[in-house]
């Protein structure tokens, strides 16, 4: 194959002109415009280098046996016949000098898939186990997410004024999660981070949060029509828990076996507790439209526990907290229950 390469190249630049001459080069892309391992690049560039030189060598004897053909007056039939035969002949005289270089592709192809694998250069088993256990070792990162849920307050007392006229209630959340995989192989991890969580409770037919002279809080009439009553309170949550995963073992080479934590099918079970940031009861009717921020005897402190199923990013979750949604006696017993889904990036 080479030598119909090279046979062609003799023909295009002889033919032009016997005495013009340009130089072939070769031209590889840079790290920044490709993928292929500096020390590839290197030794192929060289090798080239070294052809080039050979290609060029015999093409001045070449050019000087066909001017000299050119002062024998042969006929264009003869002349055609012993050109063809003088280019055959230094085609393979070509070919043995390039084969005599010793160029080895294997180690060059072999060099150049490590490479695409692992990013580097490397030139034993020794560092080549080294970067693959330091590739795939086990998985230990910090991550943002996103969870939506619906909200229900719960309790196993007979219904208060708020559960008679709860609407719609909601769980925003967004924060960070932290996944530590005990072991390259391990199906099991911890799961922590912190989280910020606004939660909605909206009331139906036409009532409003209020307080009385005491500052105790309860349902009353809003005295007209009422677009908007609910009142949110923020917090700041912290998880901590257990996370098992299902995916199957991954061979990285040589004996090296892992497991990728962050895809496939996951069960993650955890605890969670916050601290209040702040409530705000936010009223718009006929002729209200506020937004008071203060006590309204939310608990300061809420914990729970939670269970997760994903698939790979997605996630649906069950949170239920064990803490009361109000402190005191304030519709007392109410406790939060939340079924939502979540993003992780």
């Amino acid at each position: 194959m080479i030598k119909k390469f090279i046979l062609i190249g003799f023909v295009c630049l002889f033919s032009a002109s016997a005495y013009a001459q340009k130089t072939p080069t070769f031209n590889f892309p840079s790290k920044e415009e490709s993928d292929v391992s500096p020390m590839v690049k290197e030794k192929v560039e060289e090798y080239a280098t070294k052809i080039n030189t050979i290609i060029q060598e015999e093409k001045k004897l070449m050019e000087a046996e066909l001017l000299d053909l050119q002062t024998k007056g042969l006929d264009k039939a003869e002349f055609n016949k012993q050109k063809a035969e003088i280019a055959d002949r230094f085609s393979e005289k070509i070919d043995q000098r390039i084969e005599d270089l010793g160029f080895d592709l294997d180690t060059v192809v072999q060099k150049q898939v490590r490479y695409s694998l692992l990013n580097t250069d490397i030139t034993s088993k020794e560092e080549l186990k080294a970067k693959l256990l330091k590739k795939f070792r086990a998985t230990k990162n910090i991550g943002a997410y996103i969870s939506y849920g619906a909200m229900a307050l719960t309790n196993n007392l007979s219904d208060n004024a708020l559960d008679k006229n709860l609407g719609y209630a909601n769980n925003l959340e967004f924060g960070l999660k932290f996944n530590y995989q005990f072991g390259r192989t391990s199906p099991w991890g911890l799961i922590s981070g912190v989280g910020f969580s606004w939660r909605t409770v909206r009331l139906d037919h036409n009532m409003v949060f209020a307080k009385d002279t005491n500052g105790n809080v309860h349902v009353e009439s809003g005295g007209g029509n009422v677009d908007k009553s609910k009142l949110r309170t923020g917090y700041i949550i912290i998880p901590l828990g257990l996370q098992y995963n299902f995916s199957k073992l991954k061979s990285a080479g040589m004996d090296i076996q892992y497991r990728d934590y962050n895809k496939g099918f996951k069960v993650g079970a955890n605890v969670y507790g916050g601290v209040r940031m702040s409530s705000n009861n936010i009223v718009k009717a006929d002729d209200i439209n506020s937004r008071n921020r203060g006590d309204y005897q939310v608990n300061p402190f809420v914990y729970g526990g939670q269970i997760t199923l994903s698939y790979n990013d997605y996630s649906i979750f069950v949170k239920k907290d064990f803490s009361n949604f109000f402190k005191d006696d304030t519709f007392k017993n109410d406790k939060a229950l939340i079924i939502g889904v979540a993003l992780w990036w």
